[in-house]
């Protein structure tokens, strides 16, 4: 709908907009000002609900229509105090009212004078400055609207007398134009006020008082936007026709009219608003131009849009310059007064030291105020100043100019916030080439800015597409100065242009692709530096995201070969596989097959993979290589992370290259590669998953074949996969030193991969090979436990795999499991050194790490079915899951050793001990190593205790004919091996320790296996015996009271919680080897140590609390002779101490069999000792009578032939001296007749 509309001639109908601006309101109008003191939160106004803009009053203007339709409606009008006649008084005292007006004003300036001294009387003060302006504003408002109603358009002149009012009504234009001439020159420029009033501009909005400036200043710009207003509605009402300010010409001879003193009052409202934004820019850093507004305060901004408006709806009509035309020229002003003769007053107060930097800010912001309408809300109106911009940009990229980094960012912040704004300009792109491509080795940086400002290069390839992609989506302009160099910002404009093109239907790559080409010659190229590279790949990248991607990359591969490859330095030559490698992410997010470009790639990977084979002592070639290896690797995880489908040829990157690479890594490099296999495997097998997935529930889609396409690459990549990496992941199994964690987590990718895609394992692992893979990393012997263990921790809770196993049969999974667990437990020690040297920082961080990996297998073996079954049969808590892997070993040894003993039937027990010793596997095979060396002194310790827990809480399993075998050579190995049977060599401390602490468990299981094996039981006494015999002495004490000494491990095993008949076994054999072996006279010598043996009888029985034949019979006799030959004070004590310990348990009164026996060893006794030591076995005797009288007096009749035995070998006859020693002498009196 056309915007000008005549008074005379209303259309026939009235559009919305039109009926909106003719509203009556009930009340009378406040008449419309500039105001920047709102509340911005009521209704989210952008401006003051009395702007001209929010109030309607421009729109009035523009429309032609009454300015204030609400008003002036009585024939009375009061201004200045005065009352005027309303449809009269502009034409009869137009000047007065002018005059009252100035008059006015100037009492409002001399009320600036008094506020700067008095600052007691601010309410009153802003109360009469607010007043003035009011009076101020509403004869400004009565003058447009008395033009408006009552100002007669001009008539056809008549030769007829005119009434007086009429001539004066005829002159007022005129009169009109020489007033308001005369208003702007009283007023002068805005911003030659004085420093105290433009201060006014920083005074907070949310005031409620403002001083007399604050009235003044927006006062000025209510009069600087009036004057158009009101010369605008009279050129309307004068329809278009010139008015001449008579009175003027007469006396200066110049023409002024309505016409030039309009274009006359913009151009120097113009200026002051731009000279008024020079002050604000000065204070401005480059870093925040576009966060910096032009405007001090709204009001301002409000003007420069009402500006935009009326300028641009006159020059719709023919009758001015458009807004822009006059900034430009404006602007043109600032940039040429230095050297012009011929400068206006007004500019020779504006400093611009940088009036280019300048130039572009007040554009840009100027640019974002069009986004208004005529009522203050947001628009998508455009209206472009290009050639203007284009002359600005051609200064900013002037070699002559010299514009630094620090603001060429700026001023292309700009220039693409402008592109955001108007429409598209290719032209812009070109200048910005001709500059850049010239540019392209330069970094671009901003030394102030620090690191900030640094242009670095892309680590990876992702990283640079990330980057370069960021220069193609809607970004935060104003954060670019800091995050992006100017050359990113030419970037995001190129791209921006190239998108708004497409969206239009332009082609714009077709015509500045020749441009862009051109530049790149062979001598170019070749004059390339890293960073230079680096810039080629971003504009090339940025331009293959929007435009024609295969073109692109073509012409780049092409223009890559221009360098000279033995130009080309080891980090230029990574930046360029890096950058293939984000030309490939390209692809790949475009679905687009990569076939072509993977294979150049590739190929030149195998090569540098063959080099750093055979490079063997050159460590600097070696990093070199290394640097372009590593870079492929990651681009190639990039592209596999990327993919959505893997259906692009992505097995092309995975060529025979790494068969080369992977044996000449080491360390470092080899935890690179085999990380990479992982996410490769990973990714593999969840992509296959889900296209198997969509294949199952069926696919009516386009796109129906994709998964078909998907699957057959997914059996491509994984055959490139076994057949270039599984091989060595294999070799690696049985090396030297620990392997890195890394494999394991790799051989379970391998064996996961197995169950998904079968059919591509290697021949050697068919037909089954997830139970190939199985029996290589997690169930061979041979294994280091440290891959075992982490591998099954993987594998233990799949699902998947347990089902693959029970479909195939496999019922030893579980138990397979088991045992390999086992072994990782007693191996947790094997790689530790075999001294006693402290541990180094990395040995204990890999004892740690492994424990972790040990408990973490124990949890999930403990959630086995099996184990699970055994375990709650046996009611073991969960706490257990969560204990030392060792100690959990152990309760699972101690359930499953339950869990026998409670089955009844014999074909239960019989598969009991099958699937047991399936667990168990070549146990001594696991702890062999240990034993070898004798050490370390933890791995024996562990060995030692698991296998005692095996042979005390297995034992009934162990007495099995089938399990003997086992148990032979666990004591053949541990307990008897050739070593101990050598007496005269010394054992290892560390081996000592570890039987000593563990012999117990060893000799209770073997007591109770004696006396429940129905085979081999006389040879299981005997290795009983003789495991007694080795180690009774080993441990025993040179004294009982001898420092540092520990509990004897026989002592600690007789004096256990086992069974009856288990006890007594133990407890005979003992005795009988001590007796045999540590009791026995040479001649009359005793034995050494006795005083120690005696001891460690005396405290079995004390802490057995028992006496059995067997002590009787064994050690009563020895202790008795003892008593007789021995005069150490030691040995006599412990001797009467166990003399009466077991002759008060033995009371022989009682009657029993040990009473019987008692006696019969007393008798022995007497019989063999009266002879010759008379005294000593009569004051034994005696002591005995103290404790058992009872027992001397049945032993009568032997000491009565006792000693006639001893008088007939003397042939003297009867001893009375003898006899009268006896203790028992009385005694004998009764029971004897000699």
């Amino acid at each position: 709908m056309d915007d000008d509309f005549a008074a005379s001639s209303p259309p026939p109908f009235l559009t919305e907009s039109l009926e909106m601006a003719m509203e009556v309101e009930n009340e009378n109008s406040k008449p419309p000002c500039f105001s920047c003191a709102f509340d911005n939160q009521n209704g989210g106004r952008s401006f003051s609900a009395e702007s001209y803009l929010a109030s309607g009053s421009l729109k009035r203007v523009l429309l032609t229509l009454d300015p204030s339709p609400n008003d002036y409606d009585e024939d009375v009008v009061e201004m200045f105090g005065f009352q005027w006649v309303t449809e009269m008084a502009l034409v009869e005292s137009c000047e007065l009212l002018f005059g009252l007006l100035r008059q006015q004003i100037h009492r409002l300036e001399d009320l600036v004078q008094m506020s700067s001294s008095d600052f007691g009387q601010a309410a009153s003060l802003h109360s009469e400055a607010e007043s003035i302006r009011h009076q101020c504003i509403e004869f400004l408002h009565y003058v447009k609207v008395f033009i408006f109603r009552y100002l007669e358009p001009p008539k056809v002149e008549n030769d007829g007398m005119l009434h007086p009012y009429e001539e004066l009504e005829a002159q007022l234009p005129s009169l009109l134009v020489e007033e308001l001439h005369a208003l702007t020159m009283h007023i002068g420029h805005l911003c030659e006020l004085p420093s105290s009033v433009l201060a006014a501009f920083t005074i907070q909005h949310q005031a409620k008082v403002f001083p007399p400036s604050w009235h003044l200043l927006h006062l000025h710009l209510d009069i600087n936007w009036v004057v158009l207003e009101v010369l605008h509605v009279l050129g309307e009402k004068m329809m278009r026709q010139v008015v001449y300010a008579n009175h003027f010409r007469n006396l200066t001879g110049e023409n002024l009219t309505s016409i030039s003193l309009f274009e006359t009052h913009c151009g120097n409202l113009i200026s002051d608003l731009i000279s008024l934004s020079i002050n604000k820019y000065i204070k401005v850093r480059p870093s925040e131009a576009l966060a910096s507004h032009h405007y001090p305060c709204t009001c301002i901004k409000e003007l420069w849009i009402l500006l935009i408006q009326l300028l641009d709806h006159r020059n719709k009509g023919s009758h001015t310059e458009c807004f822009w035309s006059l900034v430009n020229k404006t602007l043109k002003n600032i940039f040429e007064r230095l050297s012009s003769s011929e400068r206006t007053s007004v500019f020779e107060t504006i400093q611009c030291k940088d009036p280019l930097s300048f130039s572009w800010w007040i554009i840009t912001h100027l640019a974002s105020l069009y986004q208004f309408d005529r009522n203050g809300n947001l628009d998508e109106k455009k209206e472009s100043n290009w050639k203007f911009v284009e002359e600005l940009l051609k200064k900013s990229t002037d070699a002559q100019t010299g514009v630094l980094e620090e603001h060429l960012r700026m001023h292309l912040q700009c220039c693409l916030n402008l592109c955001s704004f108007w429409d598209l300009n290719l032209s812009i792109v070109t200048i910005l080439w001709d500059y850049y491509s010239k540019n392209l080795n330069s970094c671009f940086t901003v030394p102030w800015l620090g690191l900030k400002g640094l242009a670095n290069v892309s680590k990876t390839s992702l990283s640079m597409l990330e980057l370069v992609k960021s220069c193609c989506c809607e970004q935060q302009i104003p954060t670019l100065y800091k995050s992006s160099n100017s050359y990113f910002i030419f970037l995001s404009i190129l791209a921006r242009m190239m998108k708004e093109a497409e969206n239009s239907g332009v082609h714009p790559w077709k015509q500045i692709k020749g441009r862009i080409y051109s530049k790149f010659h062979r001598r170019r190229m070749q004059e390339l530096t890293e960073v230079g590279v680096q810039n080629f790949f971003n504009l090339f990248l940025m331009l293959a995201i929007v435009a024609e991607t295969e073109d692109i990359v073509s012409r780049v591969l092409d223009l890559l070969d221009f360098r000279t490859p033995s130009s080309v330095s080891v980090s230029q030559r990574a930046l360029i596989w890096r950058g293939h490698f984000a030309f490939l992410l390209i692809y790949v997010e475009k679905n687009m097959d990569i076939s072509v470009l993977a294979e150049k790639l590739s190929n030149a990977f195998r090569e540098k993979a063959k080099e750093f084979l055979v490079t063997k002592n050159d460590y600097t070639q070696k990093q070199n290589l290394w640097t372009l290896l590593s870079t492929y690797i990651d681009g190639v995880q990039e592209v596999f992370e990327t993919s959505c489908y893997l259906s692009l040829s992505e097995e092309k990157l995975l060529n025979d290259g790494f068969t080369m690479l992977l044996p000449a890594c080491r360390g470092a490099e080899l935890s690179v590669v085999l990380n990479f296999l992982q996410v490769v495997l990973a990714r593999l097998r969840s992509v296959h998953k889900r296209v198997s997935q969509g294949l199952q529930l069926g696919n009516t889609a386009p796109d129906a074949q994709l998964p078909l396409v998907a699957k057959e690459h997914h059996l491509a990549v994984a055959s490139a996969l076994w057949r270039n990496f599984f091989p060595y992941l294999k070799s690696q199994r049985m090396s030297q030193m620990p392997p890195s964690p890394q494999l394991a987590d790799t051989a379970a990718g391998f064996t996961l991969l197995a169950l998904d895609i079968p059919s591509k394992a290697l021949s050697e692992l068919q037909p089954q090979p997830v139970l190939s893979m199985m029996q290589l990393f997690g169930w061979d012997d041979m294994v280091w436990p440290q891959l075992v263990s982490r591998y099954l921790s993987h594998l233990i809770q799949n699902s998947a795999l347990c089902e693959a196993f029970s479909s195939m049969g496999y019922t030893s999974y579980e138990a397979l499991t088991v045992r390999s667990w086992f072994r990782c437990v007693l191996q947790m020690f094997i790689d530790q050194p075999s001294g006693m040297l402290a541990k180094t920082d990395a040995e204990r961080t890999v004892g740690k790490s492994y424990m972790e990996q040990l408990t973490e297998m124990t949890r999930l073996i403990f959630k086995l079915s099996e184990v699970e079954n055994i375990l709650s049969k046996t009611h073991v808590e969960e706490s257990v899951f969560k204990q030392d892997p060792k100690n959990a070993l152990v309760q699972f040894i101690k359930a499953v050793g339950r869990t026998y003993s409670g089955l009844q039937t014999l074909p239960e027990k019989s598969a009991m001990v099958a699937k047991t010793l399936e667990y168990l596997g070549d146990v001594l095979k696991y702890v062999k190593p240990y034993l070898k060396v004798k050490g370390p002194p933890e791995g024996l310790q562990l060995t030692y205790w698991i296998i005692g827990c095996l042979v005390k809480f297995w034992a009934p399993i162990l007495a099995t004919s089938k399990s003997q075998q086992l148990l032979f050579r666990i004591v053949d190995c541990l307990l008897l091996p050739h070593s101990v049977l050598q007496q005269d060599k010394e054992l290892p401390v560390a081996l000592l320790s570890a039987i000593q602490e563990s012999l117990p468990l060893y000799l209770q299981g073997l007591s109770f296996i004696c006396c429940q094996s129905q085979t081999q039981c006389a040879y299981l006494n005997q290795l009983l015996g003789s495991i007694i015999q080795q180690y009774f002495g080993r441990f025993l004490p040179s004294s009982p009271t001898a420092p540092g000494v520990g509990q004897h491990p026989m002592l600690t095993a007789l004096c256990s919680s086992i069974t009856a008949p288990q006890m007594l076994r133990l407890r005979k054999t003992t005795l009988h080897v001590v007796n045999e072996n540590y009791m026995q006279f040479k001649g009359n010598a005793p034995p050494p140590r006795l005083a120690s043996v005696l001891a460690f009888i005396l405290e079995v029985l004390q802490r057995t609390q028992s006496t059995e034949l067997c002590d009787i019979e064994l050690v009563l006799p020895a202790v008795l002779k003892c008593m007789v030959l021995v005069n150490e004070l030691q040995v006599k004590k412990i001797s009467t101490d166990l003399l009466q310990y077991m002759v008060e348990c033995c009371q022989a009164g009682s009657g029993g069999e040990r009473a019987t026996q008692l006696t019969s060893v007393f008798r022995q006794f007497i019989q063999d000792y009266t002879a010759v030591y008379d005294h000593r076995v009569f004051s034994i005797l005696e002591t005995v009578a103290v404790l058992d009288q009872t027992l001397v007096t049945s032993l009568i009749p032997t000491i009565t032939q006792s000693l006639k035995d001893s008088e007939h070998k003397q042939g003297l006859g009867r001893n009375a001296a003898q006899r009268k020693l006896c203790p028992v002498w009385h005694l004998s009196q009764k029971g004897c007749s000699c």
